[in-house]
């Protein structure tokens, strides 16, 4: 009996630690991409600081990098944090773009969401969010409502991006005078100083990474500062206050990504970015539809005219149906017109209150025009540059939206010319107060903009814009930005934009999003005759390069009168697409992208290069099998050079192609080629 009861009780004591005892805390967690080649790992250090790490087919990608917050009111979030659980989910689907490069986009991804928590007495909780596609990584925090962190003022992010080896990187500066408007540096990735996103980098061993932000929403846009070897962290783009962003939980931060490829072309053709923002919100927005359009623009540039009225105002009323009656005549639905409004002959740079947005300047009849265009089957492009005063343009906002409407301008251009750190907004007590084109502020300010445009059937394309996250898809009607050097620099001398320009931008700025880069000038000239860097089929291909379903042609109309054979690939290229395929590339020395008119049949072809020669092999396995087409060829001539008058050096010239047929382009120095594949029925 004592021996039983003995044993009892040491059946008990063993049994009893196992009751009592709570389930040892999980020290990572870990989710591979859908296809295995790519696995994430989240983890804490022995000071309970969080991290993760990135393997691309069991191979170091990124090593243990650390994530956390620094507040301005209260401790950093980042040390003593215990995982106290994980969730993984898996989702693949299919959505439709109401314009875009490809009609139908595929979200396949994985998610691993991991709930930390502070083990000290403040016992704050932070979730990491990351989604594993089979090209990137997209993760973000979410911090959910709490006693003790009920308004995060948010001093920096401590998020870091630990790159496991050296290579070589093509990025612009960051927190400089001149917003994101500079050539592209190609330097080892190990001497990146503060550089703006996206942030392209080819590895030692070839793999393609580029690190931007998706969904930047009521926050801070990020720069990335390199802090030893190829160790960077993000740096929260400044605000006018202590804090650089102010959120009151609960609440989710933008998505940090990395789109991760085996080579250039890989890049541009993931969706990555797109997929991580929210469904269209917006509803119908078929009161824009991507179009061409010329304007009132370039003779500005090159001082034939001015925005203000003297010495020569380009806005005037006869100057405008010129235009108009261009378009008309050769297929362009809209006209750009700057200028026509009051306030351009202030000092308006940096300072635009004295703009006034439904007030035309007398020499400008706006309803005259508005009903002439509409007779020719052409819609004014309106026009509001605030000079970066963010809150005056607010304060007029809905006037200004009502007046386009009103004027039948279903897509106005935006501006904030003013140099970084230089927008201007009225503060709580109407204090003056200045702000980043990219901070949260701004941030805030282009979705009020982009919502009240809606109201009004308006589409915004807007230029010295805040970074492109990948908001089109939540807000349909941001149909193009800036947000680069785009073709007036070669309108104004020097520094021009450099033959490898364009190929830098494809593999770097064109990663975010459209870019309204205002191609076609023909005439190869600028101000006082300056020459582009560019042969005139180069101009061409650009048309289906750079993509923007807002696309201008930004030539005068006498020079494009000049150039009619040319000008014929201007009037037939696409501005929206079914399908992109990048059939080639390197970044900034060529690519060769084509893709397919939505709705329609007929392919176009665009290959740009750098300053050398080059000749590309390209395999036509896009096109429809057993059906044959028309390639209209728009290329370099053979003596074709940027460096010298041959720049306009072009053949125009036709031939039968099919599926299984091979191209050989040719790039002259500078140069490029353009291809309509016309389908022969």
């Amino acid at each position: 009996m004592m021996l039983r009861t003995l044993a009892a009780l040491g059946a008990l004591a063993l049994a009893a630690p196992a009751i009592a005892q709570t389930a040892p805390a999980p020290k990572s967690a870990t989710i591979t991409s859908p296809d295995g080649h790519l696995q994430v790992t989240v983890a804490t250090d022995n000071d309970g600081r969080p991290f993760y790490t990135v393997a691309r087919d069991g191979k170091p990608l990124v090593n243990p990098s650390m994530l956390g917050f620094l507040f301005t009111d209260a401790p950093k979030l980042q040390r003593n944090f215990r995982i106290e659980g994980s969730s993984t989910s898996a989702s693949d689907t299919s959505w439709e773009q109401p314009w875009g490069e490809w009609k139908t986009i595929r979200d396949n991804h994985r998610e691993l969401r991991v709930r930390l928590k502070e083990t000290t007495a403040l016992g704050r909780v932070m979730e990491l969010v990351f989604r594993v596609f089979d090209d990137g990584v997209g993760f973000r925090y979410e911090l959910p409502g709490q006693p003790n962190l009920k308004t995060a003022h948010i001093l920096d992010e401590m998020t870091e991006f630990s790159i496991a080896e050296d290579g070589e990187a093509w990025w612009i500066p960051g927190s400089e005078w001149n917003r994101d408007e500079y050539l592209y540096n190609r330097t080892p990735l190990s001497s990146v100083p503060l550089a703006h996103t996206p942030l392209t980098m080819k590895l030692a061993d070839g793999t393609h990474v580029a690190i931007h932000e998706a969904a930047l929403v009521d926050y801070a846009g990020t720069w990335l500062q390199r802090v030893e070897g190829t160790r960077f962290k993000t740096v929260l783009i400044p605000g006018a206050g202590a804090a650089k962003v102010t959120r009151d939980a609960p609440f989710v931060t933008p998505w940090r990504t990395m789109i991760i490829a085996k080579d250039a072309p890989g890049l541009y053709m993931s969706h990555l970015e797109l997929n991580l923002n929210e469904p269209n919100k917006l509803g119908d927005v078929s009161y824009f539809k991507p179009s061409k359009y010329v304007g009132v623009w370039w003779e500005m540039h090159i001082d034939k005219s001015g925005w203000g009225s003297k010495p020569v105002h380009g806005a005037t009323t006869a100057n405008v149906q010129r235009h108009i009656d261009f378009a008309a005549k050769y297929g362009f639905s809209g006209v750009l017109v700057e200028g026509w409004n009051v306030g351009w002959d202030t000092a308006w740079f940096g300072d635009g209150k004295g703009f006034d947005f439904d007030r035309p300047t007398p020499d400008f009849d706006a309803k005259l025009l508005a009903d002439y265009a509409k007779k020719k089957g052409v819609a004014l492009i309106g026009h509001n540059e605030t000079g970066g005063s963010m809150s005056h343009y607010e304060s007029q906002l809905e006037r200004a939206m009502t007046f386009a409407h009103d004027h039948g301008e279903h897509v106005v251009k935006t501006g904030y010319v003013a140099d970084a750190g230089q927008i201007e907004r009225v503060g709580p007590n109407g204090e003056p107060m200045r702000e980043w084109h990219d901070g949260q502020f701004s941030a805030n300010h282009h979705l009020r903009v982009l919502e009240m445009a809606h109201r009004y059937q308006v589409a915004i394309d807007a230029h010295e814009p805040i970074k492109d996250t990948g908001l089109r898809r939540t807000y349909p009607n941001w149909v193009s930005r800036e947000g680069a050097r785009g073709m007036e620099y070669n309108a104004w001398g020097e520094p021009k934009n450099l033959p490898n320009h364009e190929s830098n931008l494809f593999f770097t700025r064109m990663l975010a999003g459209p870019m309204d880069f205002t191609p076609g000038v023909l005439s190869l000239t600028g101000k006082g005759g300056t020459p582009l860097l560019s042969t005139e089929a180069k101009q061409l291909a650009l048309y289906v390069v750079l993509y923007s379903p807002v696309q201008m042609a930004a030539d005068l109309p006498e020079n494009y009168e000049k150039h009619l054979a040319a000008f014929q690939f201007i009037h037939d290229v696409a501005v929206d697409w079914d399908e992109t395929r990048v059939l080639n590339g390197a970044v900034g020395e060529y690519v060769t992208v084509a893709r397919k008119a939505r709705g329609g049949s007929d392919w176009f072809l665009g290959a740009v290069g750098d300053d050398e020669p080059r000749s590309l092999t390209v395999q036509l396995s896009f096109l429809d099998t057993g059906k044959r087409y028309e390639a209209q060829v728009y290329r370099d001539g053979d003596d074709a050079d940027y460096r010298t008058e041959k720049r306009h050096s072009i053949v125009v010239e036709k031939r039968a192609v099919t599926a299984g047929d091979t191209l050989t382009v040719k790039l002259a120095p500078g140069g490029g080629q353009a291809i309509r594949f016309r389908l022969v029925k």
